[in-house]
C-alpha cells in the first residue's frame, strides 16, 4: 500500500486560514502585521523563494517589505538595511535571504538583526531559548514547519524514535532540539546522523519518523525505510532531472506516511515564517 501524502500545501492553506482570522482581528486594534526581506545578489532560488513569502503575505493581510540588492553591496550598506529595519515600527519581523554574496559574512548579518523581529528563528539568542524550551520569541521556520505536518495528519511523535539524516542549521539541528523538548509535539527518542554517520541504513531502519535534510538526491532508498514509518523530505537539489528531493520516490511503498519534495515541507516553512510575524505583531498590540 502507498503511503499517505502528507500534504504541506493542504496544510499550508489552512494555517492560512486561521491567520486570516489573527490579522483581521489586530486590524480591529489598529495593527497591520509587517514583514520584511532581504534579498542580495542573483541567486534565481532565492527570487523564487522571496516571491513566494510576499505572495503569501498578501493572503494573509500582512504588509510586505522587499528590501533587494545587487551582488556587490558593501557590507556597510546591507547593516544600514538592517539598523533601518531594527528601528522602523511598521515591521514586526525580517529575514535575509540565504545565500548572500561571498564578500558578505551571513553570520555577521544574523547578529546584526533584532531578536525579537527575527522571522527565520535563526538568530543565536532565539536558538538558545529553544534549547531552553522558551516559546515565547521566534522558533525555526521549518523544523516547526515539519512538526506542525506531522500534528495536522495525526502522525504521532510523543515517545517514538526520530531518526534525522541532517545536522544544519535551519533544519536537522535544530528540529532534534525542537521534538526533544518537554512540551506538547515532542518527547521524542532524536538521533541525529547525517552523511559521514558510518552504518547509516542501521539506525535509518529503526525510525518510527525518519527526517531526511542533507542535501543529497535519492540518499534514502526503500531498504533503508522502517515500513510503515513517516518519512519526511527536507532535502531540496536542482539536477539535471529538475528538483529532487534526498527520498527515493519508492520509498513511498513501503513508509506509511510520505512528505514529498516539492510540495510537503516548503509550503509549510513559508506558513511558519508568517506564522512567526503574525506572533510578533500581536505582541506588538499588547504593549
Amino acid at each position: 500500500m502507498a503511503a499517505k501524502v502528507l500534504d504541506g500545501k493542504q496544510a499550508a492553506d489552512e494555517i492560512k486560514d486561521e491567520l486570516r482570522a489573527r490579522v483581521a482581528k489586530l486590524a480591529e486594534q489598529g495593527v497591520r502585521p509587517g514583514l520584511a526581506t532581504v534579498l542580495i545578489g542573483d541567486d534565481q532560488g532565492s527570487h523564487v523563494y522571496v516571491r513566494l513569502k510576499h505572495k503569501a503575505c498578501a493572503e494573509v493581510g500582512i504588509h510586505s517589505i522587499r528590501e533587494d540588492h545587487p551582488a556587490d553591496v558593501s557590507a556597510q550598506t546591507v547593516m544600514r538595511v538592517i539598523d533601518g529595519l531594527n528601528r522602523d515600527p511598521e515591521v514586526d519581523a525580517y529575514l535575509i535571504q540565504y545565500p548572500v554574496p561571498e564578500q558578505l559574512d551571513y553570520t555577521q548579518l544574523i547578529l546584526a538583526v533584532d531578536p525579537e523581529k527575527d522571522a527565520d528563528g535563526l538568530h543565536p539568542m532565539n536558538l538558545g531559548h529553544l534549547v531552553l524550551g522558551a516559546r515565547d520569541l521566534p522558533r525555526p521556520c521549518t523544523p516547526q514547519g515539519i512538526v506542525e505536518l506531522l500534528v495536522r495528519n495525526n502522525v504521532p511523535i510523543e515517545g517514538r524514535h526520530v531518526v534525522i539524516v541532517g545536522r544544519g542549521p535551519t533544519a536537522g539541528r535544530p528540529l532534534a532540539i525542537l521534538l526533544s523538548l518537554k512540551e506538547p509535539n515532542g518527547n521524542a527518542t532524536v538521533t541525529q546522523c547525517h552523511t559521514r554517520t558510518q552504518f547509516l541504513p542501521e539506525h535509518t531502519r529503526h525510525a518510527d519518523i525518519l527526517v531526511a535534510a542533507a542535501g543529497k538526491p535519492g540518499m534514502i532508498t526503500p531498504d533503508m525505510v522502517k515500513p510503515g514509518a513517516a518519512v519526511v523530505d527536507v532535502g531540496i537539489s536542482r539536477t539535471d532531472e529538475g528538483i529532487q528531493g534526498d527520498v527515493d520516490p519508492e520509498v513511498a511503498e513501503v513508509a506509511g506516511w510520505l512528505a514529498p519534495v516539492p510540495g510537503g515541507v516548503g509550503p509549510m516553512t513559508i506558513a511558519m515564517l508568517l506564522r512567526n510575524t503574525v506572533a510578533r505583531a500581536e505582541r506588538r498590540a499588547t504593549r
